[in-house]
């Protein structure tokens, strides 16, 4: 699968196109990027547990080693500091009294040797202080901070993408990913380095309600939330309680996608607006059309924020809008609804204008 980026936009998707690029297929699957790295990041956290542990135990030894090795360093350097200051002084009292040209010369060469040997004292003594060869008490504390503490390095904005991915080239070696038809369920299989197979289910949002797995069971508990006559947080927390969600947008029910949903199974009470004036002929309620073309009334809001629909807004509170649609509206309505995103996406790269984006003249005396 290939990654594809959405201009624009920070979100990304994993795509196997291959047969519709190479054969002129159809698309083989599809699903949200950030779903399937999440449950990614999930298990490698969950597999570098034990090498925290690990880490915890090794770290400080390595640092002390690193530390010996420093000061094994320094002192070697202050050894040929102190052998270069008694070099020059021993050719300093060799020099013959007479020859004071030279005595002056090695006695500056002596006095040379003397400072830089006692700098590089001042300099080892001033490193030995701040970085003792053994780890102090509260830099072993840190230490075992930053082992318990994997989830917030890998999660740190100075941790990079590119560390993150090459982490789990360490630890995995092939990831199969197999989307269950259209439904929101995905297969994943793991293939860990050292051979070890995980599997696991990532959960992708999808377009409609109706790809739900689970769509049968959701509606006939609606329906038996309804005869029992619950109120609408009851039945938000029972949905949860009970594993049910959302297909997009969301991973959790709020009142308005709980009453959205209900009024398009036709339970419940149907609030619509009481207007002061009549609907002309061939008018909607935004909720009721989204009802009739079986989509969301957030994405049909969408289309009336664009002016792909002839829409109004009432100047009374609560300002609902109304659509005009007659037969052959609502069959353009319907066919871009039933178009593959696919091909939407095709004729945008080709510039051709789509039927959606130019709503017809809305007659005048209806």
């Amino acid at each position: 699968m290939t990654v594809r980026y959405h201009r624009g936009q920070s979100s990304h998707h994993y795509v196997c196109n291959r047969e519709m690029a190479d054969y002129g297929g159809e698309l083989c699957q599809q699903l949200a990027g950030a779903c399937l790295d999440e449950s990614i990041t999930e298990q490698v956290l969950r597999a570098l547990e034990p090498v925290a542990l690990e880490l915890l135990l090794t770290a400080t030894t390595h640092i002390e080693q690193d530390r010996a090795e420093l000061d094994k360093l320094w002192r070697q350097r202050l050894e040929r500091a102190s052998f270069e200051s008694e070099r020059a002084g021993r050719h300093y009292h060799l020099v013959e009294p007479e020859n004071r040209l030279v005595a002056r010369q090695l006695a500056q060469e002596w006095e040379n040797a003397l400072q830089a040997e006692q700098q590089l004292k001042e300099e080892y003594e001033r490193l030995s202080h701040e970085q003792p060869k053994q780890l102090t008490e509260g830099e072993k504390q840190e230490i075992r901070q930053l082992a318990k503490q994997l989830p917030a390095l890998w999660f740190a904005e100075t941790t990079t993408c590119a560390q993150r991915k090459e982490i789990v080239r360490q630890v995995i070696q092939k990831i199969i990913v197999n989307v269950e038809g259209e439904s929101e369920q995905v297969q994943i299989t793991i293939e860990w380095n050292g051979g070890f197979i995980g599997k696991a289910i990532v959960i992708r949002p999808v377009a409609k309600w109706t790809q739900l797995s689970n769509y049968s069971q959701l509606c006939e508990r609606l329906e038996q939330m309804a005869g029992a006559k619950l109120s609408t947080d009851e039945m938000i927390e029972l949905l949860h309680q009970e594993g049910f969600h959302p297909p997009k947008r969301r991973k959790t029910f709020n009142r308005e996608v709980l009453r959205s949903l209900m009024r398009r199974l036709g339970l419940g009470t149907h609030r619509s607006p009481k207007p002061r004036e009549a609907l002309a002929t061939h008018e909607w309620w935004l909720p009721d059309l989204a009802i009739a073309l079986e989509m969301p009334e957030v994405t049909l809001y969408n289309w009336v924020q664009r002016g792909w629909v002839n829409a109004r807004q009432l100047l009374e509170p609560p300002k609902h809008w109304v659509i005009w649609a007659d037969e052959a509206e609502l069959g353009r309505l319907r066919a871009h609804r039933q178009r593959p995103a696919g091909e939407v996406l095709r004729l945008r790269w080709q510039g051709e204008v789509l039927d959606i984006t130019v709503p017809p003249e809305t007659p005048q005396n209806e």
